[in-house]
């Protein structure tokens, strides 16, 4: 099990003194027998999907660190994560065979000696416009590298620098967001509807993801997977809004989603261009919970127009409370509350990332 650190608010102070150095392992033997590149760590950035529990250390309702969420994580614990359990950086990490560590916070005793190789700076609630976290009052995806950079300062004061820019250029960084922006801000708060056709919202985003993947490079970061967004009008809370009865999917949002995927995955080979020595690569992330959505007892799954929690079409954050219940058996759930996969979930697209996306690596091994 591996649990990342996290790194927010008053806590990324204290976070920030554990290092990050771990002895690389070999070359992982993949199913294409293609050597896989040595990753020393996991950075991740972003929002609740990625999120570890950074939220429960800054003053805003957008929390998971209560019951019944971490109601399948070990110990039973709700960290903060948004979901039953694990998340997709845990399930890398496992993969991986990174080492395990515990957050700070979590055991003031652990010194600088100690080591980990999951730290994320992620927010629940974030997203690549500043305007989104203006209504969720979390950590933007544009402020998050503040951070990182403080964990830099403490890791080359114990590492040095020439062993703390190997262990950046080495990690393996995750950037998933973008949701939220659609969500508040245009489709159910329609703040930039009034400045911003959906094309030209959707470049806007693009241009704010640029100057962020350029950012993580120029502090040293090398090999970077940047998630698409998963098809917003299947989300139940989206279908709670705009197909409440029928509880059908959003047309509408969906092929937006798909329109903005298609422009990143041509915007990234774009990027990784202009950064030499980079890997910059897109996980799609749509059509494997689209195929998930259309084909549920392929995947073990019982219900997808629903979340776990509570009734399942309103319920997330502060609303999913163990006053709500929750379903008898959350790994039949597609989605655990109204918003979020459930670990079963998290667990297929994870298993499916490393497929498609590590041997792409192969080539920095």
């Amino acid at each position: 099990m591996v649990t990342f650190l996290s790194f927010s608010g008053k806590e990324m102070v204290h976070a920030a003194l554990l290092a990050m150095l771990i002895t690389s392992q070999a070359c992982i033997a993949f199913t294409h027998a293609e050597c896989m590149p040595k990753f020393p760590a996991i950075l991740v950035f972003g929002d609740s999907t990625v999120d570890t529990g950074n939220n429960n250390y800054i003053f805003t309702p957008f929390k998971g660190n209560h019951r019944p969420y971490g109601q399948n994580f070990p110990g039973s614990v709700p960290t903060g994560r948004f979901s039953d359990g694990r998340l997709v950086p845990d399930d890398l990490a496992s993969m991986l065979g990174l080492k395990d560590t515990v957050p700070p916070f979590l055991d003031p005793t652990l010194s600088d000696k100690d080591v980990a190789t999951g730290v994320t700076f992620a927010s629940a609630g974030s997203g690549y416009d500043d305007l989104t976290t203006a209504v969720t009052r979390v950590i933007p995806v544009s402020k998050q590298p503040e951070y990182f950079k403080s964990y830099i300062k403490r890791l080359e004061g114990i590492v040095g620098q020439r062993e703390a820019a190997r262990i950046l250029s080495q990690a393996l960084v995750i950037v998933s967001a973008g949701t939220n922006d659609f969500i508040f801000n245009f489709y159910d708060i329609p703040t930039r509807r009034f400045q911003y056709g959906i094309h030209e919202y959707q470049n806007f985003l693009h241009s704010k993801l640029h100057s962020f993947v350029k950012t993580l490079y120029d502090l040293g970061c090398r090999r970077i997977v940047v998630a698409g967004i998963p098809p917003i009008g299947c989300l139940p809370i989206q279908m709670t809004a705009k197909s409440p009865l029928l509880r059908n999917c959003s047309v509408k949002e969906n092929e937006d989603a798909k329109a903005y995927n298609d422009k990143l995955e041509k915007l990234l080979p774009q990027i990784e261009t202009e950064l030499a020595g980079s890997k910059v690569l897109y996980a799609d992330i749509y059509n494997p919970l689209m195929d998930i959505i259309n084909n549920p007892q392929q995947y073990g799954f019982a219900e997808t127009k629903r979340g776990c929690c509570g009734t399942g079409i309103l319920e997330a954050g502060p609303l999913c409370t163990r006053l709500e219940g929750v379903c008898t058996n959350p790994s039949l759930y597609l989605f655990w509350d109204s918003i979020h996969p459930s670990q079963a979930t998290y667990k297929i697209i994870s298993e499916k990332l490393v497929q498609a996306l590590l041997p792409k690596f192969s080539n920095m091994c």
